[in-house]
């Protein structure tokens, strides 16, 4: 398949369906199910495009490096999977469109959103570039949300599909020295399991995995972080969390928390008061290292 190219720059509750969403647009005939996942060349994103492969939908695989894209494309394809490439940056403004247009023009419809597009940032908020916190938040935050609040009524109309959404350990936490990229993660958490509870008997399942990828990022990236601390965090193992996210989201558990060790530093970071979380946090990377 050809590479896209994107154009210019509770359960009792009640689900309310907008009004423009029509029962014949959304089960339009012949229209195929599409398997969507952001940040798809990389990670947790490229291995659920694998595991993918063994789903009878359309894979539409989104990312802004055109190269991997390419190249993962012709891999799946190989395998004898249906796949197309898009290469946008979800967090730009008119990425929604223009995945909207790859849907139209291949007769599709989301039936899976994958989340799985972030960027990080480490260090002291005052001390990191203002435009690119804004535009980890566009893509982390905004982006997921808009994407997940675009398909998501589809699939109640449906009774069916689902969204994964990557979150993150650092969402548990108190980020000191990631402050940007820890809210964008809670925001996560916090959306998707408020979205599933929601969305409870509707036919739609929602899951988020958090895993320590970027918490580990962060503690290899300081040269006050203790070995032992290292050792407690595991590598990360991208295949193992995605497989155990594809795992969670077909038996419609809500969260996923990939290793032991890593859900008892999450149990430990509540457990612990704000004051010592933050103090240790903030000791991991002194002033004197970010100059």
């Amino acid at each position: 398949m050809p590479l896209e190219r994107a154009q210019g720059p509770s359960s009792s509750v009640a689900i309310s369906v907008p009004m423009e969403l029509t029962r014949d647009r959304m089960l339009k005939e012949g229209a195929r199910p599409a398997i969507i996942i952001t940040g798809a060349t990389s990670g947790i994103g490229k291995e659920i495009a694998r595991l993918a492969t063994l789903e009878d939908s359309f894979l539409l695989l989104i990312d802004e490096r055109h190269r991997q894209l390419d190249e993962l494309v012709a891999e799946l394809t190989a395998q004898g999977a249906r796949a197309t490439g898009l290469a946008v940056d979800p967090a730009r403004t008119d990425a929604l469109q223009s995945i909207e247009h790859v849907l139209a023009e291949h007769d599709l419809y989301c039936d899976v959103l994958v989340n799985n597009g972030a960027r990080a940032l480490f260090g002291p908020a005052a001390g990191l570039a203002t435009s690119e916190q804004i535009s980890l938040i566009d893509l982390n935050v905004r982006g997921l949300a808009e994407l997940t609040l675009r398909f998501v009524p589809e699939m109640v109309m449906r009774g069916r599909g689902g969204v994964i959404n990557v979150g993150s350990i650092a969402g548990y936490m108190l980020g000191a020295n990631m402050a940007v990229y820890a809210a964008s993660k809670a925001f996560v958490n916090s959306f998707t399991v408020a979205l599933a509870t929601e969305l409870a008997h509707t036919g739609v399942s929602v899951t988020c995995i958090a895993p320590g990828l970027g918490i580990r990022q962060f503690l290899q990236g300081s040269s006050s972080a203790p070995a032992w601390l290292l050792n407690v965090i595991p590598p990360p193992n991208a295949f193992d969390a995605a497989l155990a996210a594809w795992l969670a989201f077909k038996t419609g558990q809500h969260v996923v928390i990939p290793k032991l060790t890593i859900r008892l530093v999450v149990i430990a970071s509540r457990l612990l008061r704000e004051s010592m979380l933050l103090r240790f946090l903030g000791a991991l990377q002194p002033p004197a290292e970010r100059a």
